[in-house]
């Protein structure tokens, strides 16, 4: 199949939205975590327990088959849930800036669980609108655009707020411009009219009921080698999220370079992200998807062991290694990222697209959270370098899954 990019206004539109869902999990994920990782009082376990506030992300599934039932099609099916999340999202980003860290700790975590909850809510319907525009043939090109907004959002809100926005304009105005910029995609949203809907097998309205939802979503797992895509999309991350949960409290703990160091650090890895994404786009044109994720997956494992290397003391703990790993990391994780929401994408029912492909979206967080969490619980028992050690490992291991995914009849 030949494949092509979407128009510009399609991935103008849905680069603002997912940009705007990356600003709460990149301060939480990056921000959070830099100014927490900087009181050496507090364990790495803590630390890497932040990750319990993207809960939310985890279990999108529970109000997904809401968004694909209901919605006013005179205002916009998708725009219904959009919107009003949107301004939601923005309230919260404002709420955030009158509960300044570290005066307002545990208000803040519960403000920042809020925002989470609004942008993972908001992902469903935008996911769902990213499945009515997109066509089979621009999923490449239109998951380059959707990974790569979202991962400038995490760069807004994670390195970019600690290392630019918090020392120029300080806490609060600095909350109120991603809030600012929060209100003003709602705006954008408004003047969106949503493409007509289509029909279900049958001449029947595309509105299913719950029980036509649930059905359909068990498909998506009981069809054969529905089991091998879900361990397939649980397990591609595992090896990535461990290392990079500690990568940066590394750097702050071991190395006593400065978290304005390390968000220097980690605004050249969002780039490298950005041009990794873009590249994945590229890479998902010119190959079949599955092959894409395999490939690119395969290249991803390099960064990782780099990452130990350092920590086993094998590469100089110079800024210009770090900035190195950092880079390439980042670069090699957006590559497969966009791959394996593309070849995601291609495996969903346009039906109860919001419903399936947040259901995938879901296995993806699901799978890779836990070894997040417990990573800052293994540096404290087993040591820094071992941890870095199984990161790679299990990034290697992951691609054992690809002979079964090639042999399933319904995943070729």
């Amino acid at each position: 199949m030949e494949r092509r990019a979407p128009a510009a206004w399609k991935l103008g539109l849905l680069s603002l939205l997912y940009f705007v869902q990356g600003l709460p999990f990149g301060f939480q994920s990056k921000g959070l975590k830099l100014l927490l990782a900087d009181d050496k009082t507090i364990s790495m376990t803590a630390v890497t327990l932040l990750g319990l506030l993207s809960l939310p992300w985890s279990i999108k599934p529970l109000w997904a088959p809401l968004v694909d039932r209901y919605g006013s099609e005179r205002f916009g099916r998708r725009k219904s849930w959009i919107v009003p999340l949107m301004i939601a999202l923005a309230l919260s980003l404002a709420a955030a800036g009158f509960t300044p860290y570290p005066e307002y700790l545990v208000p803040l975590l519960a403000i920042v669980l809020l925002m989470n909850l609004f942008a993972s809510m908001q992902d469903v319907p935008v996911d769902g609108l990213a499945v009515d525009l997109l066509s089979d043939a621009e999923l490449g090109a239109g998951n380059a655009a959707q990974v790569s907004a979202y991962r400038i959002g995490m760069a807004v809100g994670g390195s970019i707020f600690i290392g630019l926005l918090l020392p120029r304009l300080g806490w609060g105005p600095g909350f109120f411009a991603l809030a600012a910029i929060a209100a003003l995609a709602s705006v954008v949203m408004l003047q969106v009219n949503e493409p007509v809907r289509a029909m279900m097998s049958g001449g029947q309205t595309d509105r299913p009921g719950f029980k036509e939802i649930a059905r359909r979503s068990w498909q998506l797992i009981a069809r054969p080698g529905g089991v091998w895509l879900v361990l397939f999309v649980a397990t591609y991350k595992m090896g990535e999220a461990l290392s990079d949960s500690i990568f940066e409290p590394y750097l702050q703990r071991v190395l006593a370079y400065s978290k304005e160091d390390v968000a220097g650090f980690a605004l050249v890895g969002q780039l490298g992200s950005l041009m990794g994404s873009i590249a994945g786009g590229v890479v998902a044109t010119r190959m079949s998807l599955l092959r894409a994720v395999g490939t690119t997956s395969a290249i991803r494992a390099v960064s990782l062991v780099a990452m130990w290397a350092l920590a086993a003391g094998l590469l100089p703990p110079t800024p210009g290694v770090i900035t190195t790993i950092t880079g390439l990391e980042h670069f090699f994780a957006g590559l497969v990222t966009t791959c394996m929401f593309a070849f995601m994408m291609s495996k969903v029912d346009r039906t109860v697209g919001a419903t399936h492909f947040t259901l995938l979206a879901a296995i993806e967080v699901i799978g890779k959270s836990p070894t997040g969490l417990v990573s800052g619980a293994l540096v404290d028992r087993l040591g820094w370098e071992a941890v870095f050690l199984l990161g790679a490992v299990l990034s290697w291991a992951f691609l054992g899954l690809l002979l079964p995914m090639r042999r399933a009849q319904a995943i070729r």
